[in-house]
């Protein structure tokens, strides 16, 4: 294989509805695009979720390392042996650029994919996607109305587990406690994501204790990497911390790995810096006796949304939940077919979507990239 082109633009896809959590507010997409084509005409596509405040990545800084990289890639990748090759001698430049490098590493699976015949599956070696995945409600916030309006639309689809973003103001998260008692939902099926909310553990503590309320696992409630205070919070709570902008790398699995009962990871493919990098760490992880989450960026299109399922594919046996799958639910519309959405009771069917045979991703690009794309690395 000889790549022809590597191109790349900051993907702009307004949401129908916006989502608030602690730490942004989003009504588009904040993504860049990557087309990777080969001299034969093959051509494949990839997806990256810069965040400020998870990996320290912009829209802008992700597109000027396509730039950088663009020639060596092209001189140096024919095939996934390659491609895995780079990827070891580049890890540092990765390490800081993630989300770029998914964006980028998801395009040359998918273009290997089409240029061999064969899925990203029996490319990498994995299990044949196939099969149901369930996936969580997520709940932003909302005013009380809306919070139970939309906790309603879940009850009714028949979804049994939900995750709840805490804003850290009573006021604003006591409605929601209630809004899930009167539905009936325990705490088993609930989990709380603080977004690094709390600067010690001793004030997490109080607040939740004031909330009345025992989720099943509380998702980085204090600053990123202070594993010490969030152990001593899972000490006094008796309750798992889920780690996710504390945890980018398989090697911070060495902070976690003498008490892996306490923890679960949220391993979303962006994040981690590829798909290559999450199967490693999952691997590790569940060496190390800790249960992942595969988690997603908000606003994520269906390319994501159909890496993540290789992972969770290949991992059933430690993944404790899968979010994300919103597709057009939440997008005014996904960039390839089919978009990859959940249905009743929060389930993505692999066969009915008709992914797991096709080369590649198995997805065809539904709507021009030009039509999106806002700008050219």
């Amino acid at each position: 294989m000889v790549i022809d082109n590597i191109t790349a633009g900051a993907l702009h896809i307004p949401f129908k509805v916006a989502f608030v959590h602690a730490s942004a507010s989003r009504t588009a997409t904040q993504s860049i695009w990557v087309t990777v084509s080969a001299q034969g005409g093959a051509v494949g596509v990839g997806e990256g979720c810069p965040r400020e405040y998870v990996t320290n990545e912009t829209v802008a800084t992700a597109l000027a390392f396509v730039a950088t990289h663009r020639r060596d890639l092209q001189a140096s990748i024919r095939d996934v042996a390659t491609l895995s090759r780079w990827v070891e001698l580049h890890r540092g430049e990765i390490d800081a650029r993630p989300a770029a490098w998914a964006a980028i590493e998801l395009a040359l699976l998918d273009l290997i994919g089409h240029e061999e015949g064969r899925t990203v599956e029996s490319l990498l070696g994995l299990p044949q996607l196939a099969g149901c995945f369930r996936y969580t409600a997520i709940l932003g916030h909302a005013a009380p109305a809306a919070f139970e309006a939309q906790l309603a639309t879940y009850v009714g689809a028949g979804f049994r587990d939900f995750k709840v973003k805490l804003c850290g103001d009573l006021e604003r998260d006591q409605p929601k406690v209630k809004a899930l008692l009167a539905a009936g939902i325990s705490g088993t099926a609930v989990r709380a994501d603080a977004n690094n909310l709390w600067a010690d553990a001793d004030r997490a503590v109080c607040y939740l204790d004031a909330l009345g309320f025992r989720f099943s696992a509380l998702e980085e409630p204090l600053r990123a990497g202070d594993f010490a205070g969030m152990r001593r919070l899972s000490q006094a709570l008796d309750t798992r911390i889920i780690l996710d902008e504390s945890m980018l790398r398989a090697d911070q699995l060495d902070a976690i790995r003498a008490d892996a009962h306490r923890w679960i990871a949220n391993v979303r493919v962006s994040k981690m810096g590829g798909l290559l990098r999450s199967l490693q760490f999952g691997v590790e992880a569940r060496a190390s006796g800790v249960p992942i989450i595969v988690g997603a960026h908000v606003g994520e299109t269906s390319v994501l949304t159909r890496a993540a399922l290789a992972l969770a594919n290949s991992m059933r046996d430690c993944v404790v939940a899968c979010e994300g799958a919103f597709g057009t639910h939440l997008l005014e519309h996904d960039l390839v077919a089919p978009s990859i959405m959940f249905g009743r009771e929060g389930i993505v069917d692999a066969a009915a979507l008709r992914i797991g045979t096709a080369p590649g991703f198995g997805l065809a690009t539904s709507k021009p990239a030009q039509l999106v794309v806002q700008a050219s690395a």
